[in-house]
This record gives C-alpha cells, sequence and structure tokens, in this order.
C-alpha cells in the first residue's frame, strides 16, 4: 500500500468514529441541541421516562421552526383530538421519544443503564460528551494563539525537561535559579514595593484557556469509564466460555485484576491522575486558587453560569473520579460472584458422569461388532404417579375474622401549627431576618441573640444554607461554638464555622443568588 493509501485508511478510521458521526449528519445541530439542554453542565444521569418526554417536546419545538429533526423508526401514540394545539406538528410528524434515544444508544452516542433505585436512566457516552466540548469550543470568542497559552505550553515543557534531565547537577542548577528568582520577588514584596497584578483583559485570556481544558474533563473520564466497562464484558465473556480447571481460572483472572488499570491507555493514565488528584492538600489549594481567580476585577464580567461552572471544577474531578472508582468495583465485584457462584460440586458430578459413559461405550465396543445396535432411549420414561393431596384440611381457614375494633379517636393528642413548627424543619426567614440586620457583628453572635425557640439544633442547617458562599465561612480554619436548644428545653452545643456580617459579599453571591441555588 502507497503512503496515500494508509492515509486514507487512517482518515476514514477517524470519521467512522460516533464522534464525527454525530457531527456530520444533517440533523446533528437538533441532536446537539437536545443534549446540551437535556444533560445541564450539572446533570450526568436522567430517567428514561423523563429523557422520552423532553426529547419529544425539544424535538417538536425544533421541528416547528423548521429544523430538520431527526426521524424515529417508530409512530408516537396519537393525543386526543381536543388537547390538539395547532401550532404544533401532526401526531404523523411528530417524534417519538423512545425511539430516538434507542437509536441514539445504538449510535453510541447514550448509556442507558439502572439507577441504584434500580430505575433505568440515561447518559451521554465519551463521544456524545466529546462533540459537545467542541462545539462550545469553537463557539466561543478566543484567540488561538494568545500569550497564556503559550506560557502554560513554555511552563508544562520546562517542567516535564526538569523531571526527564538525568544529570544531578543540572537539576540542582535548575533548582537554583528557580530560588534565586522566587527570592527575589520575596525581597521586593518584602520591601514595601506592590504586587504586580494582570490586567483584566489578560486575566480572561487565561481564564479561557482554563475552562478549554476543564470542559474536556467530562469526556476524558467518560472514556476511562467506558474502557473498563468494555474490560467487564469481555472478563464476564471469557469467564462464561472457559473450559480450563478452576484453579487456572482463579490465578489468570487474579492477576488480570492486579493490573486491570494498567491493560488500557485510558486505564493508565487515569492511574496517574488519581494519584494526583487523591491528594486532599492538592484538591484544597485548588480550590483556594479557583477563588483568588473569581474575586479578581475581570471576574465581575463572568455570568452566573460560568461563575458556577468554574467553582464546580473539584466536583467534576471528584465525580470523574468516583464514576470510575465505581465502575472498577463493579467489575471486580461480577468477578467474585462468578468465582463465587461456580459449583464445582457440579462439575465434578458431571465429569464423573462422563466418565460412566465412556466406560460403558468402550465396553460395548469391545464385545459387540460396527453392525450391532443398541437401544437407547432419548428421554427417561414418564413416572406414572397418581393425584397427591397438595393441601389438607385447616380449621384456621374456615374461622370468621375477629371483629374489627372502633379506633378510638381520644388516643392521638390535637397537633397545632406551634408544635409542628418546632419540630419542623429549619426557620430560614427568621434567620435571614437577624442575619440582614448585621448589628451583631459575627454570625454566632446572630444566632445567640434569637429566642430559645429559634435557637433549636436544626436550625445550624439553615445558617449553614444561608451563610454558604462567603468566604470567611466557607474556608474558616476554626470553629466556634453554638448554643442550641432543643423543643423539649434541653441544652446542646455544636461547634461550626462563623462569618463577618459586616465583610462584603462576593459579587453574585448575594443571599437572592444563594436562595436561587
Amino acid at each position: 500500500m502507497t503512503d496515500v493509501d494508509l492515509e486514507y485508511a487512517r482518515v476514514r478510521a477517524v470519521l467512522d468514529r460516533p464522534t464525527l458521526r454525530l457531527m456530520s449528519r444533517p440533523t446533528s445541530g437538533v441532536v446537539l441541541a437536545v443534549f446540551r439542554t437535556v444533560f445541564d453542565r450539572d446533570v450526568q444521569y436522567v430517567p428514561a421516562d423523563r429523557m422520552h418526554l423532553q426529547v419529544e417536546e425539544h424535538v417538536t419545538r425544533l421541528q416547528a421552526t423548521g429544523a430538520r429533526a431527526p426521524a424515529s423508526e417508530q409512530p408516537a401514540p396519537p393525543a386526543p383530538a381536543q388537547a390538539q394545539d395547532p401550532n404544533r406538528a401532526s401526531d404523523d410528524t411528530r417524534p417519538n421519544g423512545r425511539a430516538l434515544c434507542r437509536e441514539w444508544v445504538t449510535a453510541q452516542w447514550l448509556v442507558r443503564s439502572n439507577s441504584p433505585d434500580g430505575d433505568e436512566q440515561y447518559s451521554l457516552t465519551s463521544h456524545a460528551l466529546e462533540a459537545l466540548s467542541l462545539v462550545d469550543a469553537l463557539s466561543s470568542d478566543r484567540a488561538l494563539i494568545s500569550e497564556s497559552r503559550l506560557a502554560m505550553i513554555v511552563d508544562a515543557v520546562h517542567r516535564w525537561a526538569a523531571r526527564a534531565e538525568p544529570d544531578p547537577a543540572v537539576q540542582i542548577r535548575r533548582l537554583d535559579a528557580q530560588i534565586a528568582e522566587l527570592q527575589a520577588e520575596r525581597d521586593r514584596l518584602a520591601s514595601g514595593d506592590e504586587p504586580a497584578v494582570v490586567d483584566a483583559d489578560r486575566m480572561r485570556d487565561g481564564y479561557t484557556n482554563i475552562t478549554d481544558l476543564i470542559r474536556q474533563l467530562p469526556s476524558d473520564f467518560k472514556r476511562v469509564e467506558e474502557a473498563v466497562a468494555s474490560m467487564h464484558r469481555e472478563i464476564v465473556e471469557d469467564f462464561r466460555n472457559e473450559v480450563r480447571p478452576i484453579g487456572e481460572i482463579l490465578d489468570d483472572y487474579l492477576a488480570r485484576t492486579d493490573t486491570l488499570m494498567e491493560a488500557t491507555p485510558e486505564g493508565r493514565a487515569f492511574e496517574g491522575a488519581f494519584e494526583l488528584l487523591r491528594d486532599d492538600a492538592l484538591l484544597l489549594r485548588l480550590r483556594d486558587d479557583i477563588a483568588t481567580i473569581l474575586e479578581h476585577p475581570f471576574a465581575a464580567g463572568l455570568t452566573s453560569t460560568e461563575r458556577r461552572t468554574f467553582r464546580n471544577t473539584v466536583s467534576i474531578l471528584r465525580q470523574g473520579i468516583e464514576d470510575v472508582l465505581a465502575q472498577r468495583r463493579l467489575l471486580t465485584g461480577t468477578l467474585r460472584d462468578q468465582i463465587v457462584a461456580h459449583d464445582v460440586v457440579r462439575d465434578r458430578e458431571l465429569d464423573a458422569v462422563l466418565r460412566s459413559v465412556n466406560r460403558r461405550l468402550a465396553t460395548l465396543m469391545d464385545g459387540g461388532g460396527s453392525r450391532d445396535r443398541v437401544p437407547l432411549e432419548l428421554l427417561p420414561p414418564v413416572a406414572e404417579v397418581g393425584t397427591l393431596r397438595e393441601r389438607f384440611y385447616d380449621p384456621d381457614t374456615e374461622a370468621v375474622p375477629p371483629l374489627i375494633k372502633e379506633p378510638d379517636d381520644d388516643v392521638f393528642e390535637e397537633l397545632d401549627v406551634e408544635s409542628l413548627r418546632r419540630h419542623g424543619g429549619p426557620l430560614l426567614t427568621e434567620l435571614r431576618t437577624v442575619l440582614r440586620s448585621g448589628t451583631a457583628g459575627s454570625s454566632d453572635r446572630a444566632f445567640h441573640g434569637l429566642p430559645p425557640e429559634h435557637r433549636r439544633p436544626v436550625e445550624l442547617f439553615g445558617l449553614a444554607h444561608l451563610l454558604t458562599g462567603r468566604p470567611d465561612f466557607e474556608t474558616a480554619a476554626a470553629t466556634v461554638p453554638h448554643h442550641t436548644v432543643r423543643p423539649d428545653g434541653t441544652a446542646v452545643t455544636f461547634t461550626m464555622p462563623t462569618a463577618d456580617l459586616a465583610a462584603p459579599v462576593p459579587p453574585g453571591d448575594d443571599d437572592d443568588t444563594l436562595e436561587a441555588r
């Protein structure tokens, strides 16, 4: 084969991937719009029934605007005549959400699985997430070559070159130069010079490059999860078709379990990332760095969605790791169940029966000729058994059930609204009023200024809810005691962080925003 033939084969293999098949179809605009609407950045799984209804509604709405919508193989069920809307498409052309989701599962854009409660749910595959990430990257206004992007590349190359350097003397010179540079910057700041603050345009450019990398994380984690699921299917299929002795099977599969994440490129990459991300100090530093970036003046131009997405970076990392580990636990559990369910006694009995059959055949072959016939029944004769009594007489079944006693209305005490409120959830209105007044100075003093009936232990949950978003509350290193009073009058003390009510609230994190969350 020539070079062009090899290149053509490589290009065709890439074009046949589900990601490009999703983006190259005439109806890809509608499909991607539905995926982005149904699977928001904070929604990873959607119940099957809700998914079918949302797909029907969204595709019908886009079809009414003239967009080319995908056609389902099965017609949707007809709606009642009095409920039809003249602005909606007719029943013959209305899409079927269930059929469309089934087609998208076949095309490897959706995954249908069972939730922990046993209900069916849908999630996006790595191919669909990669297509959505590409659309988001192309739709954002950003410079392809910028100072922050080049600096990121140069810093990464310099860092990995330092790790790859085998000569200790060269490494020492690199570290000395870095220490000297940092010491000079520290001396400059210690002498009273102003820190070099980056302007809003350069911060915006760096933020864009960081969000581009964050946008690729869900598809990367999903690709690792799919690789583990594929290995899961292969191992189970091999186990079912295995004909080797049980001891050899156990040795083989235990060895494959030990090297599970090293068998695929995705697994090896995840292991390296997992070693880095399970460092709690590193994740805490990442959270603090994100908060510092959002405190820069350029962040005032970010929308609430952009701020929430950027702030949830650590949550995205933790959720991706948890999904991969859950898939790996499923594989380990399946192997354990297969090994436990393997009946050695039954295999030995079957092996003994087959050996006795072989011995009997050998005896018949030694005493008979090539044309002798042996009567052999394919099925055993049917046992002739008379009718057996299945149930004996029980006098209790003929007895009349006891009379139902009338309930005594005086057993239950009469309840009023105040008693229900004392045993209910937190009183957010009273807490919000005393916090907004700001006269107490701090949240713990404001809480202790409430009357005893408003200082129940459950009120601390409401207090933490209203203080979420304040940096001094979320990053507090120490806690203070909060004295509460239970509805029965018992006093109990809890410790939790406090917040300065006189401190300004970060932009976009006021009480109204917190209530909307």
